[in-house]
Formats: structure tokens, C-alpha cells, sequence
């Protein structure tokens, strides 16, 4: 590391600990030349995770994209901004997480909506016929027997 006093490259590390919720480490380092003490910090090179939408578009991934979804689903329900942010902090750690370049605008929705139904069943469905593009009543209707279905099953599971 090149000292930001002296331009010297010889330095010594004094203390590295990593920073909270973050993918960075903080290094105190020390000059042997000049031997005044500075601060660096070292993060993984991150390169763009591409959302491919439907229509075979990429764009970058935005968290904040995924938030004003699941904010929308969840307006006038029982469900906290903490709550929202560590679904999004989720959904966003998973897609990180599976060192991939591009995913799937459809990947996020299911991970999305598979987050939603352990939260609230109401702001699954609000989030599912945006999501899926119900056309009509039939659509809608065939998603909350499904939905009926799968909810019974994990109460019969749960009650076992």
C-alpha cells in the first residue's frame, strides 16, 4: 500500500477487523518510512449483478426496485419497514450470495413471493397478481385455491 504522506510503498498492518454489515475489511496501517499510522479499507470488487426481464431487456440489479414491490403488497397491513428491509436484505444476500452476473426478473419474483407467504398471505396475493399478470377472475381465483391448498397443507404439517 503506497503511504498517503510520504508515497512510500512499505507499510506494515497494525489491526484488520472486519466491518459490520458490510463485505469490508478496515486495516490500520503504519508507514516504515515516514511511520505515521492511516486507515484503509478493503472491499471485494463487485461487478453488476443484470436483472434479464421478461422481454429479454437487462438492466442492473436495484434493490430499491424489489423494496417499492414489496412496500406496494404490504400498504395497510400489519408489516413493519424493518420487516420489509430484511426481506429485501434477504432477497438482495441470496442474489449476491449465487455469484451469478445475470438472473432472472422471474427468479426475484418467486424469491420474492416465497418471502411473502411466510409474512403475510394478503400481501401475497396483492404481490402475486402483479407479479403474475392475473388477466381475468379465473387467474386470480385458480392462484387462491392454490394458494387454499398449500396453506392447509403446512397447518396439517404444522399441527404434526
Amino acid at each position: 500500500m503506497k503511504c498517503p504522506f510520504c508515497g512510500i510503498n512499505n507499510d506494515q498492518v497494525l489491526d484488520s477487523r472486519p466491518i459490520e454489515h458490510a463485505p469490508a475489511v478496515r486495516r490500520r496501517r503504519e508507514c516504515s518510512s515516514c511511520k505515521k499510522r492511516y486507515t484503509t479499507f478493503e472491499r471485494p470488487e463487485e461487478l453488476p449483478i443484470m436483472v434479464v426481464k421478461s422481454d429479454s431487456r437487462r438492466e442492473p440489479f436495484d434493490r430499491r426496485k424489489i423494496w417499492v414491490g414489496i412496500d406496494r403488497a404490504c400498504r395497510k397491513r400489519p408489516i413493519s419497514a424493518e420487516t420489509i428491509n430484511k426481506v429485501v436484505s434477504k432477497i438482495e444476500d441470496e442474489v449476491v450470495g449465487e455469484y451469478i452476473m445475470e438472473i432472472s426478473s422471474r427468479n426475484i419474483g418467486e424469491k420474492i413471493l416465497e418471502k411473502l407467504w411466510n409474512i403475510d398471505l394478503v400481501a401475497y396475493i396483492r404481490f402475486a397478481s402483479v407479479y403474475r399478470k392475473f388477466d381475468d377472475i379465473s387467474a386470480f381465483m385458480r392462484e387462491l385455491k392454490k394458494l387454499k391448498k398449500e396453506y392447509m397443507k403446512r397447518q396439517k404439517n404444522r399441527k404434526l
